[in-house]
C-alpha cells in the first residue's frame, strides 16, 4: 500500500505536461520577445551613443562604447548653432504641424467614426466600405496628386499645404467608428436626449468622453506620422524656413555632401528629434482603458 502511494504522488497528473516540458516551451516565446525587443532597442541605443562621439570617434571607436571625451555637448553646441540656429525653426515647424494636424485629424476622425457608428443613414454602409478600402491605399500615392490639387488653389509652401492633406485618416475613422459601437452605449444617448441634449451636446459631452482611449490613440498615431513625415514636406515645400525636422536633417546631408564632419550634427538632431515621441508616449499611456465601458461611469 505504502509503494502504490508513493507511485501515485511521484506520476505526473492526467492532462497536464511534465514541468520539464511546459518550461521549455516558454523559452521559445521568450527568445522570440527577446529578439524582438533588441531589434527595436539597438538602433535608438545606438544613436543616443553616437551622439557622445566626436566626429574623430563616430567612425574610430567601437559602435556601442559611448565616449566621455565631451562629444555630446560639443555636437549639441554645433545643431543649434549651425546657420544661424535654423535647427530650432525646424523643431518648431514640427511642433506646429503634429499638434496642428494631430488635434484637428482627431476631431474630424472621432466625429465621423462617431457618426458612422451609432447613426443609419442614406449611404452610411458605403461609406464605410469607402473608408475601409482606403485604408489598403498606400499614403505615398497620394503625395503628388495632393501636390497638384494644392498647386491649383495656390497653396503650396505653407503650414497649410502640410496640416490640410493629412487631416483625413481613413484608418482612424475606421478605428474611431469601431471603438464608438463598443464603447457608447444606446442607453446613454437616449438618456441624454430625454433630458434635452442636442446630438452635437451629446457627441461632445457623452460620445466623446466614452471614446477618449480611442480618440488619444487617434491623436498618437497622427502625432507620430505627421512628425516622422518626410515625403509630403518634401513635396509640397521649398522654404527651408518651413522645413519640419524630417526634411531639414535630410537637407543638412544633402548641403554637405555627406561629408564626416557633418554626421554627428544629424545623430545630434535625429537623438532630439525622438525625445518628444518618447515624452507624448510615455504622457499619453494613462488615458488607454482596458474596459470600454469605463469612461461611463465616471460621468
Amino acid at each position: 500500500m505504502t509503494t502504490l502511494t508513493a507511485d501515485r504522488a511521484t506520476a505526473p497528473r492526467a492532462g497536464k505536461a511534465p514541468l520539464r516540458t511546459r518550461s521549455g516551451l516558454r523559452i521559445v516565446p521568450t527568445l522570440i520577445l527577446i529578439v524582438g525587443a533588441l531589434y527595436c532597442v539597438l538602433p535608438v541605443l545606438w544613436i543616443v551613443i553616437a551622439a557622445t562621439k566626436t566626429n574623430d570617434e563616430l567612425f574610430s571607436t567601437p559602435p556601442f562604447v559611448p565616449s566621455f571625451t565631451g562629444g555630446f555637448w560639443t555636437n549639441m553646441e554645433a545643431l543649434f548653432t549651425y546657420n544661424n540656429g535654423i535647427f530650432g525653426r525646424w523643431a518648431l515647424n514640427s511642433v506646429v504641424y503634429a499638434i496642428g494636424g494631430g488635434i484637428l485629424s482627431t476631431v474630424v476622425a472621432g466625429a465621423a467614426g462617431y457618426a458612422l457608428g451609432k447613426y443609419r443613414f442614406t449611404g452610411s454602409k458605403w461609406i464605410f466600405r469607402l473608408i475601409v478600402a482606403a485604408v489598403l491605399l498606400p499614403q505615398i500615392m497620394l503625395a503628388i496628386p495632393q501636390f497638384l490639387l494644392m498647386a491649383k488653389f495656390g497653396m503650396t509652401n505653407n503650414y497649410a499645404s502640410v496640416i490640410l492633406p493629412q487631416l483625413v485618416s481613413p484608418f482612424a475613422i475606421y478605428l474611431c467608428k469601431i471603438y464608438a459601437e463598443a464603447s457608447v452605449p444606446d442607453e446613454i444617448m437616449e438618456a441624454a436626449r430625454i433630458d434635452g441634449g442636442s446630438e452635437w451636446r451629446i457627441f461632445w459631452s457623452v460620445g466623446s468622453r466614452l471614446m477618449m482611449p480611442a480618440l488619444v490613440t487617434v491623436f498618437l498615431l497622427q502625432f507620430i506620422g505627421i512628425w516622422n513625415n518626410f515625403l509630403l514636406p518634401f513635396v509640397m515645400l521649398n522654404n527651408d524656413q518651413l522645413y519640419p525636422l524630417t526634411l531639414g536633417l535630410y537637407g543638412l546631408m544633402i548641403i554637405t555632401g555627406g561629408q564626416a564632419a557633418q554626421y554627428s550634427i544629424v545623430i545630434a538632431g535625429v537623438l532630439v528629434s525622438i525625445v518628444p515621441l518618447a515624452i507624448l508616449f510615455l504622457s499619453l499611456q494613462r488615458y488607454w482603458k482596458i474596459d470600454l465601458i469605463s469612461g461611463g461611469v465616471k460621468l
